[in-house]
């Protein structure tokens, strides 16, 4: 059987080991290279004890030189670090980066809030936004894959098939989105020290979070009109797992079923995406550990207002799992391959 070649850099991470424990079940996959910093020479099932009756290579540090034994790089690094190693890929390579790298489409938008030069401006215009289920480009023409935020897929799902078919207003939607901890990345505790995480829930990053860019210019690309949604991110005392609830006002004489069924139509062949019948209750219990985003549409006291509920893994749907559903869209794989 056909395999590829994979290197995954930050193979330590939160999302780094979740990818690993998807990939060593993918078919198509032969994990060649698993790179990191601080844990070289050391086995990942160190960090993960599921993974220690795997045959997996020891953690090395990366160097350019490895490019030459890989297909598909992943790279699940701190904000910058993927930039560069896009500026060492040979041409039978793909990244598929799962940071804020390339997420935005001008350099001076990565540099107003991500406060860093972007080491890799020529490679943006090489590169491609893609939500999977929503991806508007054939991916085999790009070698730099950018995976969506976690909270932006939570959004953006739900979001563009509505805003494409006009169905709500565009001013004033409200979102209000809550995350297993393990969002923050894995020094979490270094961050949030003060925020006592297993026993309280913190907003953070209110109305200026980094997602926020991203949110509104895929919101813009489906629309060629103006966003500027409100946004705010909670800390949950739970590990993973995200539940996002938007708030938005119907067009005049759109009903909550018009809203359903338009949802259902749009997501008919997408196996990942469930939509439920309205005014259901949702719970991130109902997707984790899986690839899942389940959406349901709620009616609430006022009749042109309406409240969305949207909840995913987000580790998985919202990162590793994405990563691996763009590399199967890439590659002509089966979509659920390595996420069933």
């Amino acid at each position: 059987m056909y395999k590829l070649n994979a290197l995954i850099a930050g193979s330590t991470g939160y999302i780094g080991i979740q990818l690993i424990k998807l990939l060593v079940k993918h078919k198509n996959i032969n994990i060649k290279f698993l790179c990191g910093n601080n844990s070289v020479g050391k086995n990942i099932s160190f960090y993960d004890r599921s993974l220690q009756n795997r045959k997996l290579p020891k953690i090395i540090k990366f160097n350019k030189i490895l490019l030459k034994e890989v297909d598909v790089i992943f790279t699940a690094l701190p904000n910058g670090e993927a930039q560069e190693i896009s500026n060492s890929l040979l041409n039978h390579n793909t990244l598929i980066d799962l940071s804020a790298d390339f997420r935005l489409k001008k350099s001076s938008d990565y540099l107003k809030w991500y406060k860093q030069k972007h080491k890799a401006v020529k490679n943006i215009k090489k590169s491609i936004y893609s939500l999977p289920e929503i991806c508007l480009k054939n991916l085999k023409k790009y070698k730099i894959i950018s995976c969506p935020g976690c909270y932006p897929t939570s959004i953006l799902l739900p979001l563009i098939p509505l805003v494409e078919k006009n169905l709500i207003n565009l001013k004033n939607i409200v979102v209000d989105s809550k995350s297993g901890y393990s969002g923050a990345g894995k020094n979490v505790h270094k961050k949030f020290k003060q925020k006592n995480l297993y026993n309280s829930l913190s907003a953070y990053s209110v109305g200026y979070h980094r997602h926020i860019p991203e949110i509104n210019q895929e919101l813009n690309n489906h629309t060629k009109k103006n966003f500027n949604l409100l946004f705010t991110p909670h800390l949950s005392p739970m590990f993973k797992g995200i539940l996002s609830t938007i708030y938005v006002d119907l067009k005049s004489g759109i009903s909550l079923t018009k809203l359903k069924n338009t949802l259902r139509f749009f997501y008919m062949k997408k196996k990942f995406i469930k939509i439920l019948e309205n005014n259901k209750p949702l719970s991130t219990n109902d997707v984790i550990n899986t690839n899942n985003c389940f959406i349901s549409v709620c009616k609430t006291q006022h009749q042109n207002k309406i409240i969305i509920l949207s909840a995913i893994d987000n580790l998985i749907k919202g990162g590793a799992g994405q990563a691996i559903q763009n590399m199967n869209l890439k590659f002509d794989f089966n979509i659920d391959e390595g996420l069933k």
